[in-house]
């Protein structure tokens, strides 16, 4: 059942992602993934995925579990390290990999979220990153040309939500969740706590609802730590 941009279920609101989409999926880390949402994907066993994300979580969680079970074509993101699946599929050459430069990859999200096609930086002019990409000189400087990203489907992981969709996100999971939303056809927000309308502040609304066409509550969040460090006492 849905009503208006509230569904009952991830397995509905996922339901039209099909093969060979491309995703651009909020998170860091493990801090403020969809993981109810790609656990739905995963059910459905939808394949040939191009995914844009920071990472791919880790080898039993987050997306990484739709690499397990060779859900994911390509992946763009500026981080590898702590999945090994992941690694090992990228040097056998079974998924594809783009490596961008973390601050490249928000800025493309953004871009394609704005509407922009492309845009200029300076970052990765004279390494591998430049290799086939268009250079041009501004007062002297080269920069590279980098186009703006936007997927079929954005998926995203909110605090709240009000019913019209506005999303509110908590601290730090909001890392790329805000440029994330912007950057999907269609968004998908799973919340923790959905909301009336007009109970959500105006100014602390981080997404406006205009970006957001479905919205549906999760719960039992398991919110792991990738990597705890302790000191000795």
């Amino acid at each position: 059942m849905q009503q208006g941009k509230i569904y009952d279920s991830f397995t509905e609101a996922t339901a039209d992602i099909f093969d060979g989409a491309t995703l651009v999926v909020g998170g860091f880390g493990l801090c403020g993934i969809p993981e109810k949402s790609i656990a739905a994907l995963q059910e459905q066993g939808v394949k040939e995925l191009t995914v844009v994300s920071n990472n791919c979580g880790v080898d039993d969680f987050g997306l990484g579990i739709l690499l397990q079970s060779r859900q994911i074509k390509k992946m763009v993101s500026s981080y590898v390290g702590e999945n090994k699946t992941f690694e090992q599929q990228y040097l056998s050459g079974e998924i594809e990999v783009d490596l961008v430069p973390q601050g490249t990859l928000a800025e493309r999200i953004r871009a394609g979220g704005a509407g922009i096609p492309g845009f200029y930086t300076p970052t990765g002019v004279g390494t591998p990153i430049a290799e086939g990409k268009e250079q041009k000189q501004f007062d002297g400087k080269t920069y590279l040309l980098e186009e703006g990203i936007v997927g079929d489907f954005a998926l995203v992981k909110a605090w709240k939500a009000d019913k019209l969709g506005n999303l509110v996100f908590r601290k730090t999971s909001r890392n790329f969740n805000p440029l994330v939303a912007t950057a999907g056809k269609v968004t998908i927000a799973e919340v923790e706590e959905l909301v009336e309308v007009g109970e959500l502040d105006p100014n602390e609304i981080h997404t406006p609802a205009v970006y957001v066409q479905r919205i549906i509550v999760g719960t039992d969040y398991e919110k792991r730590i990738e990597r705890r460090t302790v000191r000795e006492a």
